[in-house]
């Protein structure tokens, strides 16, 4: 009577719905951050707990066998903050005495006497002593930044509750998951569609537990290649430089770039001499991992063009800064598995659609 169209009121809804739906999930990001970092560690862990549960007789809960993991998986922790992270945190300490006493600006020397030539620096030692003169000159501004930078080094620092919060969310996301995804699956009326979006969890349940377990050997391996040439090279706090190369290996792109810039900066500011050959060697070592040891880990279901992966870290790093750069892989791998799945079935469905006709 007043002239509205049904469907274009129904389509008017519907883009307000999808509006509100996406600034929820902005309002939220952090929130449901911790929630997907807390499900793709519950598929770092899927695999053990399986592989656990198949010898214990109890077969109606996981509860044994993810108190059995968790039990190894703290013990693994606490031994590996002994026995390594004791050694990683003194190299940090030295680091951070060093890097202090390098800002405090230089006392000038009185002397009568006249200047003596100085003998040539390495390139190395002149680059510093230009840092050097600029933070001289910039000291008192340095000065009234540094309890900004300690205040945001704080507020960060509160977000390691996290650690203690995935863990536990991960705990019921294994404990409950099959079910979760059976009641979900469920409620799709349609047998054809049921099926469907089994498949899809099914293949979801697949790539992401791939996709973490991949991304915890490639940083194991940076780690450990690291650790043992740096120790060869007798490369300064090579302890500290490879432990920090495992954390960063889990941000495409962008993690191994930094953390290469920063082992090559620590080891110019501690004036190691070799520092083409550290510069070489990690370079070799990236096109080793990029091209050999990553599609291997990562042979199915991550089949992404290298531009659409540049593509998606550099604009998940402007939307969601870090986190966005972490998750913008598995998001890209996920939305073209389901595209490929749904896809399939339209195709199925097609050919069935068919099959009677030419009969």
């Amino acid at each position: 009577m007043l002239g509205i169209d049904p469907r274009a009121a129904r389509a008017t809804w519907t883009v307000i719905l999808i509006a509100l739906l996406c600034v929820t999930i902005y309002a939220i990001r952090n929130t449901l951050f911790i929630f997907i970092v807390a499900l793709l560690f519950a598929y770092l862990l899927l695999p053990i707990v399986d592989f656990i549960d198949r010898f214990l007789p109890l077969k109606s809960s996981r509860a044994p066998a993810l108190a059995i993991v968790y039990i190894f998986l703290v013990s693994g922790i606490v031994v590996t903050g002994i026995v390594v992270g004791s050694r990683v945190a003194q190299q940090a300490n030295n680091l951070a005495h060093t890097i202090s006493d390098f800002l405090k600006p230089q006392q000038p020397q009185q002397s009568l006497d006249l200047p003596l030539p100085q003998p040539l620096r390495p390139v190395g030692g002149q680059i510093l002593s230009v840092a050097r003169s600029a933070i001289e000159e910039h000291y008192q501004e340095i000065l009234q930044t540094l309890p900004q930078a300690i205040l945001r080094t704080l507020s960060a620092a509160t977000n390691l509750v996290y650690i203690v919060i995935v863990p536990i969310l991960s705990f019921f996301f294994l404990k409950d998951g099959r079910s979760l995804q059976r009641s979900i699956v469920g409620q799709v009326e349609d047998r054809v569609r049921r099926g469907v979006l089994g498949e899809i969890a099914r293949d979801l349940n697949t790539l992401l537990a791939q996709y973490m377990r991949a991304l915890v050997l490639l940083g194991l391996a940076a780690s450990i290649a690291y650790g043992a040439f740096f120790s060869i090279m007798g490369v300064p706090y090579a302890l500290l430089l490879a432990a920090l190369a495992f954390p960063l290996e889990f941000i495409p792109m962008l993690g191994p770039l930094t953390a290469s810039i920063i082992i090559l900066l620590v080891a110019a500011f501690s004036g190691y001499p070799h520092g083409w050959a550290l510069a070489a060697f990690l370079g070799a070592y990236r096109i080793f991992q990029d091209y050999v040891l990553s599609p291997h880990l990562m042979s199915s279901g991550m089949e992404l063009h290298p531009l659409l992966v540049v593509f998606g870290v550099f604009a998940g790093e402007q939307i969601a800064g870090i986190p966005g750069a972490f998750l913008s892989v598995p998001v890209m791998a996920v939305l073209r598995m389901i595209y490929s799945r749904l896809e399939r079935a339209r195709l199925r469905e097609i050919i069935q659609e068919a099959a009677p006709a030419a009969k």
